[in-house]
């Protein structure tokens, strides 16, 4: 372990002050120490955008390629945690049907009739917690129709996310994973053995199957699926928490749904559904001012690199006419920028205009307040609402 001498700050920060409230702390060490050892993450924390851009394009000195990297130690190894000629090949056996042409003409009928579906069920009652009645539902039902898994409930599927994601967090947090999540994995590794036998190549996973061994085909669709809901249900979730949250915005974009977009990249850098991405040095080097080694945990906070006044000026407003929202690094960078992110952003799109459109006068549930928590995965334990519902 390094000594925490050269980092003041660093030593001083806490992983359940990240969880709860980063935001303070992360522009403290963005201004005096971008590149941080924190001795609670027993690795370095870098802050800074410019900084962050780096190690992630950088595959060759900072990998995911390591034994410690936390999804792989749930799910195996993945297009998530591969470098290189293997990263290449377990990517690009699923990245067909998320490519930009074709994720309009593929999925965006589907989503507008299951969130039109979804808010027809919800509509009579007024109120509801929109995390896991919306959101999540919406989430599980557009990736499990990409993937073409079979034999699966969205309540399943989501007691599986909410196991792995658990047992993520607690291997990045430095606790022992419980065994929900090897046991949630076991589970959809057999969904995924079932959707092949019985659907072969008319099915995304089978596709995959012609290309990688069954157990590639599984990590990797537990990286997609959960990747999947996680930024689906946290983009949505905290873009509506945001969009409700100041009204003269959300105003702007009840006015223009052509703000719409805009406010979705804007709710990505304020908060990104994943707050940090963990690369390993390979050998030893200098990033800003830290002098890295071979071996260190490299932690790029995405959440302080989206906040940086450098590029964004007045960061921690949300502003809907940002004119470089889009710059966010919510879906990161470099060979292991999300696969999926034109069809999240799709997503978030449609359920968000759906939702305006929809529930009249839709707004916060003043009784029950919420803010985004979470050290790894930051989104609102739950989202109560409200809307004037039909007599």
């Amino acid at each position: 372990m390094r000594t925490a001498g050269c980092s003041p700050l660093g030593a001083a920060t806490t992983l359940a002050e990240l969880a709860r409230d980063p935001h303070p702390r992360l522009a403290q060490l963005r201004a005096h120490e971008p590149v941080s050892w924190l001795p609670e993450l027993d690795g370095w924390l870098v802050t800074r955008r410019d900084l962050a851009l780096s190690v992630m394009r950088d595959a060759a000195t900072f990998t995911v390629d390591d034994p410690r990297f936390s999804t792989a130690q749930v799910v195996g190894p993945s297009m998530l945690s591969l470098d290189g000629d293997r990263h290449t090949r377990h990517r690009e056996a699923f990245a067909a049907p998320f490519r930009p042409r074709e994720v309009r003409g593929g999925f965006a009928s589907f989503i507008e009739r299951e969130t039109d579906r979804l808010i027809t069920a919800l509509e009579p009652a007024g109120a509801v917690e929109l995390r896991r009645a919306f959101a999540g539902p919406l989430a599980v039902a557009v990736v499990t129709e990409a993937l073409g898994l079979v034999g699966t409930t969205t309540d399943t599927v989501l007691r599986w996310y909410d196991d792995i994601v658990r047992s993520v967090s607690d291997i990045t947090a430095g606790r022992a994973a419980g065994p929900a999540g090897a046991a949630a994995y076991a589970q959809l590794r057999t969904a995924v053995e079932t959707t092949i036998t019985s659907r072969g190549a008319s099915s995304l996973l089978g596709s995959a199957a012609d290309r990688l061994t069954p157990p590639e085909v599984a990590s990797n669709a537990a990286v997609l699926m959960f990747g999947g809901i996680e930024t689906t249900e946290a983009m949505i979730t905290n873009a509506l928490l945001h969009l409700l949250s100041y009204p003269r915005q959300l105003a702007l974009v009840r006015a223009d749904f052509d703000h719409l977009d805009g406010a979705i990249e804007e709710s990505l850098r304020l908060e990104p559904g994943a707050a940090v991405v963990d690369r390993y040095a390979t050998r030893d080097t200098v990033l800003g001012p830290a002098t890295i080694h071979r071996g260190d945990l490299v932690t790029v906070s995405l959440t302080g690199a989206n906040r940086d006044p450098a590029d964004f000026p007045d960061p921690d407003r949300f502003d809907v006419r940002r004119e470089n929202a889009r710059l966010q690094l919510a879906f990161a960078q470099g060979p292991h920028y999300c696969l999926a992110a034109h069809l999240a952003r799709l997503e978030a799109r449609i359920a968000l205009q759906r939702l305006l459109e929809r529930l009249p006068a839709l707004r916060l549930d003043p009784d029950r307040p919420t803010a985004p928590y979470g050290l790894v995965f930051r989104k609102p334990p739950s989202l109560h609402v409200l809307w004037d519902s039909p007599d």
